[in-house]
């Protein structure tokens, strides 16, 4: 290769490179845009309905912090006093589990005897795991801080977008060369357009599985099913992983009760799961966003992987973006036309008879196929 390129694959792995070691910082911007897309949304709702753009979007803004406060009043009251007696009671099921087991130890052979777990040597086992975690509070309290600074930063970039969304969107566009800016504007607006739909059919599916998920609490009579409903309906953001995380809480406070209550709440969340892989996301997913699920699990084990939680929370939205631009810039742009020119090279034979005087008599094109 000639020094220019040489000098031109360097600028290109170096630019990598930078990218790279900025990822976190970048996910951080997308975050902020996914939010300042979603707000922009609504306050064009409320600009189509004759109110001005900056009142329109103070109560958008307004709105929505409005809902995560609520959503904080609805979800850390009850959990904090459901946990806090989780804490005693179940160490209580475990002595009743222990008595029960002391009891059958005199109904049974005695060579099975040795193969019966005893509970109090387990607990005394964990405890040096126990005391590792509270060690640990520190390095948590510390990452705690991190994640509330990260969400600041997010508020604050979403605010800015929202406010002038045009001029950030102009020095985007002036990072690529001029034949191709206008190019990149509709490849935008495509983007824009199909985080809108992703997140109007992300908010359907938060709802109904919300409700349901409330429903089927109340009628088994869990306690704090509004707030485990809240909680199921936000998790179901998280494709595949998010309803199995979110029946880790309701197992265990259904488990205060009684202890087929845990069961029951498994069978529910199986039952909402599978309505809403088969039913709701075809139906309302299906007209938004076009993904095939083996993209989104596998868009999940890699952003997760290399983004940590914030990674899983965005794989999906990311993904959306990133289709997007695979297909307009790599298919259509390159591979495509790659191929346009690969058949304007080598498809067309020109045969040509010539007569007396030299003048091509008759010209006929045909493919090297058929030559």
């Amino acid at each position: 290769m000639k020094i220019g390129q040489w000098i031109g694959l360097i600028a290109i792995v170096l630019s990598l490179y930078i990218l790279w070691q900025l990822r976190e910082v970048l996910l951080l911007i997308f975050a902020a845009v996914v939010l300042a897309t979603t707000l922009n949304r609504l306050a064009r709702s409320f600009q189509n309905l004759g109110m001005k753009r900056q009142l329109a979007v103070a109560l958008s803004v307004t709105i929505f912090f409005a809902g995560i406060i609520s959503f904080f009043w609805l979800i850390v009251p009850p959990f904090t006093q459901q946990f806090q007696e989780l804490t005693y009671r179940v160490p209580q099921g475990f002595e009743r589990i222990n008595s029960w087991i002391d009891e059958q130890r005199t109904h049974i052979p005695p060579q099975l005897i040795p193969f019966i777990p005893d509970l109090n040597r387990l607990i005394a086992e964990a405890q040096p795991l126990f005391n590792r975690i509270l060690g640990n509070s520190f390095a948590f309290v510390s990452s705690s801080l991190i994640i509330v600074l990260n969400i600041l930063l997010v508020l604050v970039l979403t605010g800015m977008f929202l406010a002038n969304p045009d001029a950030y969107r102009k020095v985007f566009v002036r990072l690529f060369p001029s034949f191709y800016r206008r190019r990149v504007e509709g490849i935008l607006n495509q983007c824009g357009t199909s985080l809108e739909r992703w997140v109007t059919g992300a908010f359907i599916a938060v709802f109904v599985v919300g409700l349901m998920s409330l429903v089927g609490l109340s009628i088994l009579g869990v306690k704090a099913a509004l707030a485990l409903g809240v909680l199921a309906g936000f998790m179901n953001l998280i494709p595949n992983l998010g309803p199995t995380m979110s029946v880790v809480p309701a197992m265990a406070i259904a488990l205060l009760d009684s202890p087929w209550k845990p069961l029951g709440v498994l069978i529910l969340y199986f039952f909402i799961q599978q309505a809403e892989s088969n039913f709701l996301t075809p139906i309302v997913m299906a007209h938004q966003v076009s993904l095939l699920p083996a993209v989104t699990l596998i868009s999940q084990l890699f952003f997760v992987t290399f983004f940590g939680f914030l990674g899983l929370f965005l794989a999906l939205p990311l993904t959306v973006v990133a289709k997007i631009w695979v297909e307009e810039v790599l298919v259509k742009d390159v591979l495509d036309q790659w191929q346009y020119h690969h058949q304007a090279e080598n498809e067309l034979v020109m045969i040509g008879e010539s007569s007396d005087h030299g003048e091509v008599e008759e010209v006929e094109l045909i493919s090297p196929e058929e030559e």
